[in-house]
């Protein structure tokens, strides 16, 4: 699922990030900060913000701080999530798609690198998409995911357990990169904020 290689007198896009984030504001307001600081610091980066197009919870907070900072940012929701996670009217661009697979495989096909923060079920569902498809040689893009404060460790444990029990190749689990910041995100993807 790379996309093509632009022909040598294209003009080249900006970087772009998919990040994969909860759709509520956590139990917690370190959670909409951490979405927001990672919006923030994407934008001053210079890279393109792909997600899942929200204007709630840490979607919301991911996307307006981006805003905020002058970034571009591309919304991809479905139809009938429209009015459950209320679709942001104010991004570069919102693509209504048919249902939740047609999310997963745009944001894929528009994006250079996966950021994972604290989410539930589906921020899950989108993970174990790019990391199963990366497994299967569908794309080599990076994929990262902020362990604040702990939150991604158990999950990373249970997937060496996977590995333990001769159920998942190393390379695979390994495709995996848990960072503690979003900053550390940033390092990995070859980004960084642009000085003011």
């Amino acid at each position: 699922m790379t996309p093509p290689a632009p022909a040598p007198d294209a003009p080249s896009r900006p970087f772009a990030v998919c990040v994969f984030c909860g759709a509520r504001p956590g139990s917690e307001p370190r959670f909409l900060e951490l979405a927001a600081r990672a919006g923030a610091l994407l934008a001053a980066s210079g890279a393109t913000v792909v997600y899942g197009g929200g204007r709630v919870g840490m979607m919301g907070a991911l996307a307006d701080a981006a805003l905020a900072e002058g970034g571009e940012v591309v919304g991809v929701i479905p139809s009938v999530l429209m009015n459950r996670e209320v679709g942001h009217t104010g991004l570069a661009r919102l693509e209504v798609v048919s249902d939740m697979q047609a999310r997963k495989q745009r944001m894929i096909e528009l994006s250079d690198a996966f950021l994972t923060l604290p989410g539930g079920l589906g921020t899950l569902d989108e993970l174990f998409e790019v990391l199963t498809l990366r497994q299967l040689g569908e794309h080599a893009k990076p994929i990262v995911a902020v362990s604040d404060r702990g939150y991604f460790d158990a999950l990373a444990a249970s997937l060496r357990g996977f590995v333990g029990h001769g159920l998942a190749a190393t390379r695979d689990v390994d495709a995996l990169e848990c960072v503690p910041t979003v900053e550390a995100a940033l390092a990995r993807f070859g980004l960084a904020p642009a000085r003011r």
